[in-house]
């Protein structure tokens, strides 16, 4: 076992050494996305199945090793796969990147992580551990952490595999949507940070707010309950 934590880790640091020795972050830009668009599309074409195994490996590495480029890569789904199919095939790679990820972490960085975020994951950690599904599709919802940073505080709790994967499938559907949809029509696109408009954020928070309901109710109703009479002697 301890092996083979070993090479999982060693694999891991060789993909983000490789991704930064070569600089592969200038092929995860807009500006490459516009200049490429035709040839990938063309290559989309002539090949479909390989062009879309090829596009959902590339972003499972990139989601797992918490690399950047994931706007990017949403992006490209919808100019290359249309809105509908682009969606769902980011939506599934997405998904299984934050899964390995989630299991990286509960399993071999526990420690690294929890000395290197302590802080900043106290509050998620307590919370996902208390609320689980609910809480996690909130954090997915709305935008307060990085899609990163949920992956490793969930994957240092006790939540369940299968409520991470089913939080994480459901919960970053509109925000996918959102960026795949403009990537459909990338020539109107001139920015990342214009994409996610106020409204559309706000939209995200009022979704995130319906996730917490059930949560929110709870706790009221637990405020409520008085205590147990003391037993008597």
């Amino acid at each position: 076992m301890r092996w083979k934590k070993l090479l999982i880790a060693l694999a891991g640091g060789l993909g983000v050494g490789l991704f930064l020795w070569f600089d592969l972050g200038r092929f995860l830009t807009l500006e490459a996305l516009r200049a490429n668009r035709q040839s990938l599309m063309a290559y989309h074409a002539a090949h479909r199945a390989l062009m879309a195994a090829g596009f959902m490996a590339v972003y499972i590495i990139q989601t797992a090793l918490s690399l950047p480029g994931a706007a990017v890569l949403s992006l490209a789904a919808g100019a290359i796969f249309g809105s509908l199919r682009g969606t769902v095939y980011a939506n599934i790679a997405a998904t299984i990147g934050a899964t390995l990820a989630f299991l990286v972490t509960r399993y071999l960085l526990r420690d690294a992580i929890q000395n290197r975020f302590g802080t900043r994951l106290e509050t998620m950690n307590r919370e996902l551990e208390a609320r689980g599904f609910n809480y996690l599709l909130f954090l997915r919802l709305v935008p307060l952490f990085p899609f990163f940073l949920i992956n490793l505080a969930a994957g240092l709790t006790r939540l369940p595999l299968r409520t991470f994967v089913l939080g994480t499938m459901i919960g970053i559907i509109p925000g996918g949507f959102v960026y795949v949809n403009a990537g459909a029509s990338l020539a109107t696109v001139t920015s990342l940070s214009g994409i996610a408009s106020p409204r559309v954020l706000g939209s995200f928070a009022l979704l995130g707010l319906f996730a917490l309901l059930p949560v929110l109710y709870n706790r009221r109703k637990a405020g409520r309950t008085p205590p147990n009479p003391p037993a008597e002697s």
